[in-house]
């Protein structure tokens, strides 16, 4: 059961357990608060017992593992959901509800505000920071240790495969490790919930992530539809090398067993001048597919300070690790281009950051594409690594007549057909090209009170389109 799954099993159960058709927002976080006030109750007490056992203050119990968690095999939460699909142990969820605690009920983690006395300050086995702007606490790994191993040197070995990139909260995307400064010991990383699965715990629905200084990607989107793009057939046919993969690459990884020698990701290379359909390929292919598309900021990426391209290019592909995505990386010659054979600072600089970049493509699992209008300025390394080169041609004259048709959309005088013929014979514009002729036509029918378009209008933008690239109607 994946995720997208469990959140829409819980939905339903939700709202059929309030009696409400379809869903809402309040039934999911019902749901979810109802479950979580348990789990943070028995996080409480086994904190306490910690504590308590830690200091020889006296108690009941001589372990927190008589503490047993609640049950969640017949809950409806997407909290439980999760829970029990990952078949999420003891130690797991007491992880997984730490993290959580800082956005839903951070009072709790005070207790470990409390004095050494002996020192004048916290404790050091108590782990966690304090925020710039939250005055709570912040658990680390270490608030982590101390609470599932007291002082056992063991215990404390043994919980360490939770923080690493293979345990399932890494590879779910559920939790990652925020590393603050180099050199600090691995037990000082935050646990960080991500942001997808705070909203899925909480309110049960996950928004779609949009751009931020953490995420500088952009979920694009659009109204257009395959009849809509006009494309050379052998064009076609590479697209639909892409689409089959997406489709079928688990039949062909596992049934087929093929695994071993197969990465699961795929990346293609889109080529060619500009406004011939490359972004909108892209876009029409995660449409179709289900699959969301983002598409790469590049300037937010690049940065000219050692270290911090590749910091910006690791934060991007750990959000996307186990996504449902699409990566559309727009004028890719700008961060992709080739590598120089130069030795200054810079030119190691530049070739450390396309390397670094190289090997984390070739690592996700999901489908990359690379879009830009100068083939030769992609570095062959990347090249050689791309699952289809595709190059978008500019259209031909039969294809430039269905171009204009279609933008048109019968908004021009019909006794002028034969010009429209005439227009996509005389003048190789792209589709791009002759969106912004057909503006700048309809504007100007507008202006004169028509809702049709002549072909003079037509003329007048094709010459303004012209006039952009040095040349003369």
């Amino acid at each position: 059961m994946t995720s997208d799954v469990v959140t829409n099993h819980a939905v339903h159960s939700a709202s059929d357990a309030t009696g409400i058709q379809g869903f809402t927002v309040t039934s999911l976080s019902q749901a979810n608060a109802i479950t979580l006030e348990k789990e943070i109750d028995w996080f409480t007490r086994v904190l306490d017992l910690r504590i308590r056992l830690y200091f020889e203050q006296g108690a009941d119990l001589d372990h927190i593992y008589q503490i047993p968690p609640p049950t969640l095999s017949e809950n409806d939460s997407v909290y439980a959901q999760v829970v029990c699909q990952y078949q999420l142990n003891f130690d797991e969820r007491i992880v997984l509800v730490m993290a959580l605690l800082p956005h839903i009920r951070p009072q709790i983690l005070d207790t470990f505000f409390i004095q050494n006395s002996h020192f004048d300050r916290g404790y050091t086995e108590f782990g966690g920071i304090q925020g710039k702007s939250h005055s709570g606490f912040l658990p680390t790994c270490e608030t982590a240790a101390f609470v599932l191993a007291g002082d056992e040197l063991s215990r404390r070995f043994a919980i360490m495969p939770m923080f690493e990139t293979q345990h399932i909260f890494a590879r779910a995307g559920i939790l990652s490790l925020e590393h603050h400064n180099e050199g600090e010991p691995f037990f000082s990383s935050v646990l960080a919930l991500s942001g997808e699965y705070l909203n899925k715990f909480t309110t049960g629905i996950t928004e779609k992530l949009d751009y931020s200084s953490r995420f500088p990607a952009k979920l694009i989107t659009t109204a257009l539809g395959w009849q809509d793009l006009v494309l050379a057939p052998e064009v076609m046919e590479e697209i639909d090398k892409i689409r089959t993969w997406i489709r079928s690459s688990e039949q062909i990884l596992n049934k087929w067993q093929l695994e071993k020698t197969l990465k699961p990701g795929y990346r293609a290379l889109f080529y060619g001048p500009p406004g011939t359909g490359k972004t909108l390929t892209a876009t029409l292919l995660g449409d179709e597919l289900g699959l969301d598309v983002y598409r790469i900021d590049l300037s937010s990426m690049i940065s000219k300070y050692i270290g911090e391209t590749e910091k910006n290019l690791a934060g991007l592909f750990d959000q996307a690790q186990n996504k449902n995505w699409i990566l559309f990386f727009d004028e890719a010659d700008s961060l992709f281009g080739a590598r120089s054979g130069g030795s200054s600072a810079n030119d190691r600089h530049a070739n450390q950051q396309v390397a670094y970049l190289l090997q984390r493509i070739e690592d996700f699992p999901g489908v990359v594409i690379l879009a830009t209008n100068l083939r030769a300025s992609i570095d062959d390394a990347f090249s050689r690594r791309f699952q289809s080169l595709i190059y978008f041609p500019l259209p031909d004259a039969e294809q430039r007549l269905e171009l204009w048709q279609k933008i048109l959309n019968g908004h021009y005088a019909r006794e002028e057909a034969n010009e429209l013929q005439q227009l996509a014979e005389e003048y190789e514009l792209a589709g791009g090209a002759i969106i912004n002729v057909v503006r700048y036509a309809a504007i100007s029918a507008l202006q004169v009170g028509s809702d049709t378009m002549r072909c003079r209008d037509l003329r007048a933008g094709i010459a303004r389109e012209l006039r952009k690239e040095g040349k003369t109607i």
